[in-house]
């Protein structure tokens, strides 16, 4: 155990998803250290959001420079250490960070996970290093992010403001188009046939879908949500439907009732984004997946809508 006046480091850069559902990891840490400094070194678009998280006191941005700028990543480097770190935890376990052990910080005690077979998610890599330091692994796999969220009363029009609604997640970086499950709309339409109220989640690369989609998008009346109102919206959500993205991981984290919507690329045990009442379902290809599949999935689990249905909707009618 390091003494009250040692510090730790943890490096952990991202991305959204995968740093949400490190928040069991850190509270066992902190748990484990609960006398000891702990600073984390995150990907600077995270900072802010991880200055807020109860298992850190000091969050540093690292700003991954190319590595013909090595000169200078080496020069933040050299600021870690005379930082006084006694102990770096690697939870990024990438060609980067063993690149700052190697180069860097190669004479403070460093964690990491050895070699072996691939784990079979990030999260259970990053349980088995906690192992490997004899950190007892109580919460790793619970992560609970409710101190993200902020009050959204402002965000909700007034029809809104006491009443259930259906959360849906339509989009995902630009970067990985085959993500996107396409019959949102659709979906949409067919929830508020039920008498479901709507809300759509749109990030930046997403607005263009706000076109199509019936409900009421924030983003077109606020701006687009901050981590904080976004994990506030989240967590009023009686359920939410999302496809393969950090909005989803995010309400899977909060405890939600949730499905997330996978095609073949990605994996969902990869993901870890099953728990507790938040599901997932995997298709070969998501453009073959229909609406009706998606309904009859989450009809038996939607709670009571406030609403009377416009009209009586069958399933074969999507």
């Amino acid at each position: 155990m390091l003494k009250k006046t040692e510090k730790v480091l943890i490096i952990k850069h991202g991305a959204l998803g995968d740093l949400i559902q490190s928040d069991g990891v850190l509270r066992d840490i902190r748990q484990h250290y609960s006398q000891t400094e702990i600073t984390l070194l995150t990907s600077p678009v995270y900072a802010a959001l991880m200055r807020r998280c109860p298992h850190i006191d000091r969050v540093l941005g690292d700003p991954r420079l190319a590595w013909w700028q090595w000169y200078k990543q080496r020069q933040m480097l050299a600021e870690l250490r005379q930082q006084g770190y006694s102990q770096v935890i690697d939870l990024q376990n990438s060609d980067r960070t063993r690149l700052y052990q190697r180069w860097g910080l190669k004479e403070l005690n460093w964690i990491s996970r050895g070699k072996g077979p691939e784990p079979e998610s990030g999260l259970k890599g990053q349980v088995e290093l906690l192992k490997q330091a004899s950190i007892p692994v109580k919460q790793a796999f619970y992560p609970d992010v409710s101190w993200m969220t902020a009050n959204i009363s402002h965000l909700l029009p007034d029809n809104l403001q006491q009443s259930p609604f259906v959360a849906l997640i339509p989009g995902c970086s630009a970067a990985h188009p085959e993500k996107r499950w396409p019959y949102y709309p659709q979906l949409a339409y067919a929830l508020i046939a039920h008498g479901f109220e709507v809300i759509n989640i749109l990030g930046p690369d997403e607005i263009e879908l706000a076109d199509d989609l019936p409900g009421f998008t924030p983003a077109l009346d606020h701006g687009l949500l901050n981590w904080f109102e976004l994990a506030g919206l989240l967590k009023r959500a009686s359920f939410i439907i999302g496809n393969d993205t950090g909005p989803s991981h995010l309400a899977s984290c909060l405890g939600r009732s949730g499905l997330a919507l996978f095609g073949g690329e990605t994996s969902v045990a990869r993901a870890e984004i099953r728990r507790g009442e938040f599901r997932a379902m995997k298709v070969n290809d998501l453009s073959q997946l229909s609406v009706e599949t998606v309904m009859a999935a989450v009809l038996p689990r939607l709670p009571a809508p406030n609403l009377r249905p416009t009209r009586p909707v069958p399933l074969s009618s999507y």
